[in-house]
C-alpha cells in the first residue's frame, strides 16, 4: 500500500508546477499571501491512537500543502521515542502527550524546552478492565431497568476487588501509556476518586508505586489489549480505538471513559521545541493553520466527516484498526459491555468548545498532577505554574494563525477565545468525578482539596510522607 511518506515528493511536485505555471490566487481555497516558511520540508510524529486525527487530516486534504508544505508523517513506537526524536530535531513536531512538553520543560525525566501552539483535542480516552475483574465489579454496581449498570461507573466499585487481592498478597497490576500521560492522572484521579491509592514517585524512586494500592506500569497504547488478555495487567487506561478493541475481542469491559471522569478535558497537544520555533516562526504559524483547519473539518455540521475521517485513520500508515473499531468512539456513542451502546456525542471534540486553544489552565492541571503524585517532588508557589504554564503554552502564536484564518475567509472569528485571558473558567464541581471544582488560578487550594495525595509542604522521603 501507498503511505503518507510515499506521496510527499509527488505531491510536492505537482503543487510545484501548478504554482509555477499559474499566478492563481488561491490553492485549496487558501490565500495567495502564503507565509514566506524558513522550512518547507518537515516529518511530525504521532502514535496510532485517533486523536492524531488532525494530523491525518490535515495530509489529506491538503491544508499543509495550502500553507507551502511538505510533510512527512511517521507513526513512533512509543512516546519516549517520540519524544527524543523531537528533541534531537529528527522529528520537527509531534502529536505529544500534554505532560511531556511540560515535564520536559521542568526537567522531569529529561531537560528540554518545548512548547505548544496548539491543542489537539478534548477527552477521548477510557479505562477497561478485563472480564475476570468486570465480573467482580458487577455486585457493587447499581443497575438499570435493562440491566445495564448506570454510568458513571465510580472506582468505588473496584475498591473491594482491589481490597480482595491485596488480602490475598496478590498484586494488582494496571497500565498507562506513559508516566507524564493524561491516561496516568485520569486513570490515578479515578482510583483515588474511589479511596484507592495509586502511589507516590520520589525523587530517588521513579516506579510510581510507593504506597500503592494499584500498581500502575507503562505500556505502549496498540499493546494495550494483547497485554490484558495474556493477564499481565488487569486493567488500563488508554486513548481510542485501544478501548473499544477490547470489546470487539471480547477480552475487557471499558467502565468508563475520561468524558465521564473530567467533563470536556484537555488532550494531546502538537509539540516543537521552542527552538524550532524560534528559528522557524512561519513555519510554526503555517503548521498552526494548517492544523486549526484540520480540527474545524472534524467537527464541522455536527461531525458529518467523522466517517471519512474513520475511514483515513483505519489505514495502515495512520492508526491501522478496522474500521467498525474506530467508529465506535469517533462518530459519538461508544460500548461499554458488548451491546451496550451509549450515546456520548463529545466523547471526541477536536473543534468545538474552543478545543485548539492552548489554555494555560490546563497545563496547570497538569502540573498539579505531577505535584500531588510527587512527579514534582516539592512544594511550589502558585506563581510558578502560571509561569511555567506560559512558557510552554504558547496562545500567541495560536491566535496569530487564527487571525490569518479568519482574513483568508477559512475560518468564523467567533470560533476563538480572542478575549480570554488563557484561562479557563473555573470548572464545576458537577462536572468532575469526584465532585471537586478546579480553578486553574489556584493550583495550591485545588492541590489541598484532593483527599488522596501530596498537599501543603509534603514530600515523599523513601517510603513515607513527610512535612506538611
Amino acid at each position: 500500500m501507498i503511505t503518507a511518506s510515499t506521496f510527499t515528493l509527488t505531491r510536492r511536485a505537482a503543487l510545484g508546477a501548478l504554482m509555477a505555471a499559474s499566478a492563481l490566487a488561491t490553492v485549496s481555497g487558501a490565500s495567495a499571501d502564503m507565509l514566506d516558511v524558513e522550512k518547507d520540508e518537515l516529518t511530525f510524529g504521532f502514535i496510532k491512537l485517533t486523536d492524531m486525527a488532525p494530523l491525518a487530516v490535515a495530509y489529506e486534504q491538503g491544508y499543509f500543502e495550502d500553507e507551502g508544505l511538505y510533510v512527512t508523517l511517521e507513526p513512533q513506537a512509543n512516546w519516549k521515542v517520540l519524544l527524543d526524536r523531537v528533541i534531537t530535531g529528527e522529528l520537527d513536531g509531534a502529536h505529544m502527550l500534554a505532560g511531556q512538553p511540560l515535564a520536559a520543560t521542568i526537567g522531569f525525566g529529561t531537560k528540554a524546552h518545548i512548547v505548544t501552539p496548539f491543542s489537539m483535542d478534548l477527552n477521548g480516552n477510557g479505562i477497561t478492565v478485563s472480564n475476570e475483574i468486570w465480573e467482580m465489579m458487577k455486585p457493587n454496581l447499581e443497575m438499570q431497568d435493562d440491566g445495564n449498570p448506570v454510568h458513571p461507573i465510580k472506582a468505588s466499585a473496584l475498591k473491594p476487588v482491589v481490597d480482595k487481592f491485596r488480602s490475598e498478597g496478590k498484586p494488582f497490576n494496571m497500565g498507562m501509556v506513559f508516566p507524564v500521560s493524561t491516561h496516568n492522572y485520569e486513570l490515578r484521579y479515578w482510583l483515588a476518586s474511589g479511596d484507592i491509592h495509586p502511589g507516590y514517585y520520589s525523587d530517588t524512586d521513579i516506579s510510581g508505586k510507593i504506597k500503592a494500592d494499584v500498581l500502575l506500569s507503562v505500556t505502549p497504547p496498540p499493546q494495550m489489549p494483547a497485554t490484558l488478555e495474556a493477564g499481565t495487567i488487569y486493567g488500563y487506561c488508554v486513548g481510542e480505538p485501544w478501548n473499544q478493541q477490547a470489546v470487539f475481542k471480547g477480552i475487557g469491559v471499558p467502565v468508563i471513559t475520561d468524558y465521564e471522569i473530567w467533563k470536556n478535558n484537555p488532550e494531546k497537544v502538537f509539540g516543537m521545541t521552542e527552538e524550532f520555533t524560534e528559528e522557524n516562526s512561519n513555519t510554526t504559524l503555517a503548521v498552526t493553520k494548517a492544523l486549526i483547519r484540520a480540527a474545524k473539518w472534524l467537527d464541522e455540521n455536527d461531525n458529518a466527516n467523522r466517517m471519512e475521517a474513520v475511514e483515513i485513520l483505519s489505514r495502515p500508515e495512520y492508526v491501522g484498526a478496522d474500521k467498525e473499531v474506530i467508529a465506535n468512539s469517533m462518530t459519538g456513542t461508544f460500548e461499554y459491555e458488548k451491546g451496550d451502546t451509549r450515546e456520548v456525542p463529545d466523547f471526541n471534540v477536536f473543534y468545538r468548545y474552543f478545543a485548539t486553544y492552548p489554555y494555560y489552565s490546563d497545563a496547570v492541571w497538569y502540573l498539579t498532577q505531577m505535584r500531588r503524585w510527587g512527579q514534582i517532588g516539592e512544594y511550589k508557589p502558585d506563581s510558578w505554574y502560571d509561569e511555567v504554564a506560559k512558557s510552554v503554552y504558547r496562545p500567541d502564536i495560536y491566535l496569530q494563525a487564527a487571525e490569518m484564518l479568519v482574513e483568508e475567509g477559512l475560518v468564523e472569528k467567533d470560533d476563538f477565545p480572542w478575549d480570554t485571558d488563557g484561562y479557563r473558567a473555573p470548572t464545576p464541581a458537577a462536572d468532575v468525578i469526584d465532585g471537586i471544582p478546579y480553578d486553574g488560578k489556584q493550583p495550591n487550594a485545588y492541590i489541598d482539596s484532593l483527599p488522596i495525595g501530596l498537599k501543603g509542604k509534603q514530600s515523599v522521603n523513601g517510603t513515607e510522607v513527610v512535612g506538611g
